[in-house]
């Protein structure tokens, strides 16, 4: 199959340390080109991908400087990328939304005449900015969206208030092999890794292993560019780490990652929002990691309670669960994520909505 991938440009394919969108878009070309399609990604020329690279701009636009809220090179690059798709021959073309400056995608294709269909990687409306103020032009946007087939990550999010044309789920997938556990034998602490946002709850995790007498190690991005994560990092993230107990090691790559989840007791996940779907989850998964998460958006359909770890639904109840995360067996946790997320399972899941599509289009 002959497939048109279009990833958002701010943040690089893969993502050099945080990026949800990007690492799943990362893992499902990767396997699409390992099983036989002909794969076109069009990104920032800065991406590292097995597909043919077409690009418009040289650098993700986050590892420029660019503020989320301009707009002007994310447009130049969408609107390049269909503009180079009209005019060529492809099968199918499959675009992703997760920003508010992606949502120029429904009016780019509303004149495509090759199939196409969008997966939503997060929660309408897209029309907000940093901080409190959320606009209203989604509404506008409907116009257009309402033509598009839209995918979504999770049932959860399949239940938000969304157009009438969402025609499946498909949950993320990651190649496993490429998160073998490094070792059979475990440290002595807890992991929580994310973004330094209060909704992402690393202030609980603190809590609780506090709580527990626990070592917890923290590992992610802070976000110089929300003055409401500096203020969150600097009143409830940086008074309680003491290099010992609770340590900061930073933004931290792939293979630190693995390595990090490998050897971790179990990864903490207390969030506080209706996360569409959750990267690190079948990551810590894949490597044999329990969990141990606050029960919020897809989280239930990803972790198994009391088989991949545990669903707590209060900063005592994740004390209480620390202590039994020895019950977890690591190898059955990673078999889970072999079965149910891998990237073999995710690319069959879309091929088979690429086709319906394709043939509604005939």
């Amino acid at each position: 199959m002959k497939i048109a991938q279009i990833a958002p440009p701010w943040i690089t394919i893969p993502p050099h340390n945080f990026g949800g969108t990007e690492n799943a878009l990362f893992h499902l070309i990767e396997e699409q080109v390992a099983q036989g399609h002909e794969v076109t990604l069009f990104a920032t020329a800065d991406a590292r991908t097995s597909a043919h690279l077409i690009s418009f701009i040289p650098a993700s636009l986050v590892s420029e400087g660019v503020p989320w809220q301009a707009g002007m090179k994310a447009y130049y690059h969408l609107h390049k990328s269909i503009e180079y798709i009209s005019s060529h021959q492809f099968d199918i073309v499959h675009t992703h939304l997760s920003s508010s400056g992606d949502m120029y995608l429904f009016p780019l294709l509303a004149d495509l005449n090759t199939p196409h269909v969008t997966t939503l990687h997060s929660h309408f409306p897209f029309d907000r900015s940093i901080g409190p103020w959320v606009g209203d032009a989604d509404a506008y946007f409907m116009e257009w969206a309402r033509q598009v087939p839209l995918i979504t990550i999770s049932e959860h999010a399949r239940r938000n208030p969304l157009p009438d044309n969402v025609i499946g789920t498909v949950h993320h997938g990651i190649q496993t092999d490429r998160y073998r556990p490094l070792t059979e034998e475990n440290g002595d602490y807890f992991l929580w890794l994310g973004r330094f946002s209060y909704e992402k709850g690393a202030h609980l995790a603190i809590e609780a292993a506090r709580r527990a007498g626990v070592p917890l190690v923290l590992a992610g991005i802070k976000e110089p560019h929300k003055p409401e994560s500096v203020q969150y990092y600097k009143h409830m993230i940086e008074p309680y780490l003491d290099g010992k107990q609770i340590r900061y090691v930073g933004p931290v790559s792939h293979q630190q990652k693995v390595e990090l989840l490998s050897q971790a007791r179990g990864l903490l996940h207390p969030i506080v929002w209706d996360e569409p779907f959750g990267m690190v989850l079948i990551e810590a998964m894949a490597t044999g990691c329990p969990i141990i998460a606050t029960p919020r958006g897809a989280t239930p359909e990803i972790v198994k309670h009391e088989q991949t770890g545990f669903l707590a639904r209060s900063v005592d109840e994740i004390v209480d669960c620390i202590p039994r995360i020895t019950e977890i067996d690591r190898r059955a946790v990673r078999e889970h994520a072999e079965k149910y997320f891998s990237a073999p399972t995710m690319v069959e899941n879309y091929v088979h909505i690429y086709k319906q599509i394709i043939a509604s289009h005939k």
